[in-house]
């Protein structure tokens, strides 16, 4: 891509105001030649059938849509259909928000990313720490931002952003990805994560207009959508975690106290009379059986792959490592610092459990093309 005017702008826009005409207008002047706003069912009010019609009188933009409203998720991938039909040789697209958040500068900085890193997606991210930020979106960005490092292992200072950019060959694969609401955003992220594309990070003016009431985000309901898919896949796997433990627990229980003796009982009188055998007997069987739960619900319902052999063998060494660090580390931290043992342990195995979270995700039950 050498001629980044030459860009396709994507805006979904629902209920526009005057902010809209003059942002577009603004991006014209700048140079962009081709812009795309879809008609997210903002109805026949006058108001706003006026915006798109001299919008659309324009030559470097088209406006299309749908009579219904369908969400910004459904908006995206409609007008990144009609990106893929009417525009075959565009080199990227850049989607950008209608509500005055987004300049023009903006636009050409990230534009201009694109073509520098046609592989990535251009990511362009506000200043949270400025003063004119609503606390709620300050503190809803910070907690989001932290938890997809922790779960998907890179930072992005602005989750939520709208300005992004990312080349044309990559329109199948938006297209693919869930969510018809504010939760497609997330998503995107969550699933080029996953297909390993890389972030560009890009600072960008950081704009609220009245506290941002020109937004359409419903701040309870469009959360619970973002977080339910940030943290979808984690709970799943701390669902599989917890059946896991009572797995564990009531096999343990059922071995210790009534099976074994009951199966083994004058063998195991004779030679554990202090009953640490049968103990670890049971505390082995219940262990190992828990374990093959865990593996068989991770692989199909966490993470949902078909290969079973060498998933097992990474599963297994996982464990192993696990085991092993956890072990050495709480006896080195408890001799180091001098403090309560289980404290040292309880911390170890919370880091862990999110180390392996990653680690199974990325690598244990990655998906791979050719399945065993």
């Amino acid at each position: 891509m050498t001629n980044v005017f030459e860009t396709i702008v994507l805006i979904p826009s629902l209920h526009p105001t005057h902010l809209l005409t003059r942002y577009v207008e603004a991006l014209i002047e700048e140079g962009f030649l081709h812009i795309v706003i879809v008609d997210d069912g903002s109805g026949p009010m006058e108001e706003y059938q006026v915006i798109f019609g001299h919008l659309n009188s324009l030559a470097q933009c088209a406006v299309i849509g749908y009579p219904d409203n369908r969400g910004k998720g459904y908006a995206l991938k409609y007008g990144l259909k009609y990106i893929r039909e009417h525009f075959p040789r565009a080199a990227g697209v850049v989607t950008a928000d209608s509500d005055g958040q987004h300049t023009a500068s903006d636009l050409i900085i990230v534009a201009k990313g694109l073509r520098d890193n046609p592989r990535s997606l251009m990511m362009g991210s506000r200043n949270f720490n400025q003063s004119n930020v609503p606390r709620k979106s300050r503190w809803g960005n910070r907690f989001t931002a932290f938890f997809f490092l922790l779960l998907y292992g890179q930072w992005l200072p602005d989750t939520q952003t709208g300005l992004r950019a990312f080349s044309a060959e990559l329109i199948p694969f938006m297209l693919t990805i869930p969510g018809e609401r504010f939760e497609y955003e997330m998503n995107m992220l969550i699933y080029c994560s996953g297909e390993k594309i890389p972030f560009e990070v890009i600072p960008i003016n950081t704009i609220y207009l009245e506290e941002n009431k020109s937004s359409h985000f419903r701040a309870l309901r469009d959360s619970a959508r973002i977080y339910k898919q940030l943290f979808g896949n984690f709970f799943r796997y701390a669902s599989s975690s917890l059946l896991s433990s009572l797995l564990d627990i009531v096999l343990f229980t059922l071995l210790d106290r009534w099976l074994l003796g009951a199966i083994f009982g004058d063998l195991l009188r004779g030679a554990d009379a202090g009953g640490y055998v049968h103990t670890y007997v049971a505390a082995g069987i219940a262990r190992v059986a828990s374990s093959v739960f865990n593996f068989l619900v991770n692989k199909s319902f966490v993470f949902q792959v078909k290969q079973i052999r060498s998933a097992a063998v990474r599963y297994t060494l996982l464990a192993v490592f696990s085991l092993s660090v956890s072990a050495l580390l709480t006896n080195l931290l408890f001799n180091m610092l001098k403090i309560n043992k289980s404290v040292v342990k309880v911390v170890l195995d919370t880091a862990l459990y999110f180390f392996n979270y990653r680690v199974q995700k990325a690598w244990v039950f990655k998906k791979r093309k050719a399945q065993d």
